[in-house]
């Protein structure tokens, strides 16, 4: 087992990244359906879909998109109240939406790109059915950017103005269930060039992008808004497309396990040359399986199914050497049965386990003639399975004697990662014949202010502290701050409620989610115009949260919170103090403390504790 710690300068390391980030715009990108997520619960109907890949413009197949169409799925599609014909590929789409343009361009000025004159859509094969169409539409935005790391610059080769996917809801057996909410909301990908080599060089590139981002204000956040696709290669090893990365923190370990990944299939693979390894003939052992105890084997057995194997002539050890945690090159193998339908493999490494007795691996390997210096891989399905997953297990086994594969792989969640498929080709793009093309001129574009510069701003211009600042910059209520303050609200107590009254809220179980920008705004004012006692905050929004529907004003009635005179506001003080008169003749101001909190008690937020304050202060004094 390797310790994924090495020379990244000695192995060749070369890395980019492939940012995804969907934007926050009113309406999708080719029609003026809104950009909100729904449940699935919602859904007004459904239809059903099958997708085959297509030639492009030069008669060509892709090899990813041909690979995909060998397993037979349907796929069903959930439509809303909220999406249109275009979304079911059954209107054309409408023209390139401006606000995402204008928003695509800011992100290019942020990345010291040049806009292109003139942006034309692409489609670009994609039949895992994700796109209704078949296709995701995608535009060229900007070239020939850089940013930044402490490790030296990295180019940005092109911003692409793209659809997003649609949702997926539900993997079945013979195909998956999809939600059209979120299919055709704008998303851009950014593409740097190959000059990241180490992983900490390339999770500071992902941060600084994302911050530039995020600058912006106008791009959606939370999880599955962005992701992150890396690229990954060494110098005797192959280019593999990382997909899927949706922490930011999961970037480095991600490029130190790949590294790892492809250094031991190099390894490997000098061994398997040395010993003039190779690769049999498929062949169908079902005999030696027919009175088997595997659990596995014997539920394919009964369904009908059979045992598939093929002979790794000098494999034997190599099968079961470790890649990356808890993850073989017969893991590998495994993924590439799995890609055509089988549940998975078993090979000699491993055997006997799993119910397979030391006597069935004896006899499989006669039957293959294999030796002790081999290993045989096999597969228990359905017979179309069983024969289609074994040739791709034998043409994965026959290239890791030759090379380290070029290959799209998914990212899981403990920054390993899984073969998904080929890489895309240039067969996979081709015009969008549907769709014009449309003039960019970024000369009217405002460039958006960093979100660096927006805390040294927020210290300075609104006094807030250094962390209060960043918080409030970075955090996702960032625009709403800014839209408050222009309004005249206080910044600090802006600040306060967006970023701590709602996490109170949040751990005190209040659904946070249901209060809008204009609910959170509207109770702002109430206070700013002295109609609500910060003290009373808390408990207008909870009342909002469980009905939505209220007005703030109303959700102030509904707390029994109206506001109270400077009479009412004495005589209740009063009592509190006439209550603990002997605390107050022996202690003075000292009793203020105590008193401060029964008196605000007594009020309930009705009154600002400013004013309760300062009334307490005077009833104190004539006491004591």
């Amino acid at each position: 087992m390797t310790d994924y710690d090495y020379d990244y300068e000695d192995l060749g390391l070369v890395a980019g990244l492939e940012i995804h980030q969907q934007l926050d715009t009113e309406t999708k990108l080719f029609c003026g359906c809104p950009t909100d997520l729904r449940e699935p619960d919602e859904a007004a109907r459904t239809f059903s879909r099958f997708l085959h890949p297509t030639k492009s413009e030069l008669g060509e197949l892709d090899d990813a998109a041909l690979e995909e169409s060998r397993v037979e799925r349907e796929f069903e599609y959930l439509a809303y109240d909220s999406t249109c014909l275009v979304e079911e590929d059954d209107e054309p789409p409408h023209e390139l939406d401006h606000e995402a343009r204008t928003v695509a361009m800011q992100i290019a000025e942020l990345l010291d790109m040049n806009v292109v004159d003139e942006a034309h859509v692409m489609r670009k094969l994609v039949i895992d059915g994700s796109n209704t169409s078949g296709f995701q539409r995608s535009s060229l935005i900007a070239q020939e950017g850089e940013i930044q790391t402490e490790n030296g610059p990295v180019s940005v080769v092109d911003l692409m103005l793209e659809e997003e996917s649609a949702q997926r809801v539900e993997e079945r057996d013979d195909g998956v269930l999809y939600s059209l909410d979120r299919l055709g909301i704008p998303l851009v990908e950014i593409g740097t060039g190959p000059d990241i080599s180490s992983p900490e060089q390339a999770r500071e590139a992902a941060q600084t992008i994302g911050m530039l981002l995020r600058s912006t204000g106008k791009v959606k956040r939370g999880l599955g808004t962005i992701r992150q696709d890396v690229n990954v290669s060494i110098a005797d090893g192959a280019r593999v497309e990382i997909k899927g990365v949706q922490a930011l923190d999961q970037i480095d370990e991600i490029v130190r396990f790949e590294v790892g990944r492809q250094a031991e299939l190099v390894e490997i693979r000098d061994e398997l040359r040395a010993r003039d390894a190779s690769v049999g003939d498929v062949a169908d052992v079902t005999g030696v399986f027919e009175d088997s105890d595997s659990g596995v084997i014997r539920g394919a057995l009964d369904a009908g199914g059979k045992v598939t194997a093929v002979p790794l002539y000098g494999f034997d050890g190599l099968v079961g050497r470790e890649l990356q945690p808890d993850r073989r090159l017969g893991t590998e193998l495994s993924d590439h049965a799995k890609r055509h339908g089988a549940g998975g493999i078993f090979h000699t490494d491993e055997l006997p386990a799993y119910g397979v007795t030391e006597a069935e691996v004896e006899a499989l390997r006669a039957a293959v003639d294999a030796g002790p210096e081999d290993a045989v891989a096999i597969v228990a399905d359905d017979p179309e399975t069983a024969d289609l997953a074994i040739d791709a297990v034998a043409e994965r086994a026959a290239v890791a004697i030759e090379e380290v594969p070029e290959e799209t792989r998914g990212a899981n969640d403990d920054g390993t990662t899984r073969y998904l498929r080929p890489l895309p080709g240039a067969a996979r793009m081709y015009p969008e014949t549907d769709v014009l093309p449309v003039d960019l001129d970024p000369s009217d574009v405002e460039t958006p202010e960093l979100l660096t510069e927006k805390v040294d701003r927020y210290q300075a211009e609104f006094g807030l502290d250094a962390g209060l600042a960043e918080q409030v910059a970075y955090g996702r209520t960032m625009p709403l701050f800014e839209e408050a303050v222009d309004a005249g609200i206080d910044a600090t107590f802006a600040a306060g409620l967006l970023e701590s009254t709602l996490t109170e809220l949040r751990r005190d179980d209040v659904a946070v989610s249901e209060l809008t920008d204009d609910h959170l705004l509207a109770v702002m004012h109430l206070v700013e115009d002295g109609d609500l006692a910060k003290e009373g905050v808390n408990d207008v929004l909870a009342t909002i949260a469980e009905d939505p529907s209220l007005t703030a004003e109303a959700a102030v009635e509904e707390a029994g919170l109206s506001g109270v005179s400077e009479d009412e506001v004495r005589e209740a003080i009063a009592e509190v103090v006439e209550r603990n008169v002997d605390q107050v003749e022996q202690q003075g101001m000292g009793a203020f403390s105590a008193l401060m909190g029964e008196a605000m008690g007594a009020l309930r937020g009705k009154a600002d504790g400013g004013v309760v304050s300062d009334v307490l202060r005077e009833e104190i004094q004539k006491r004591a």
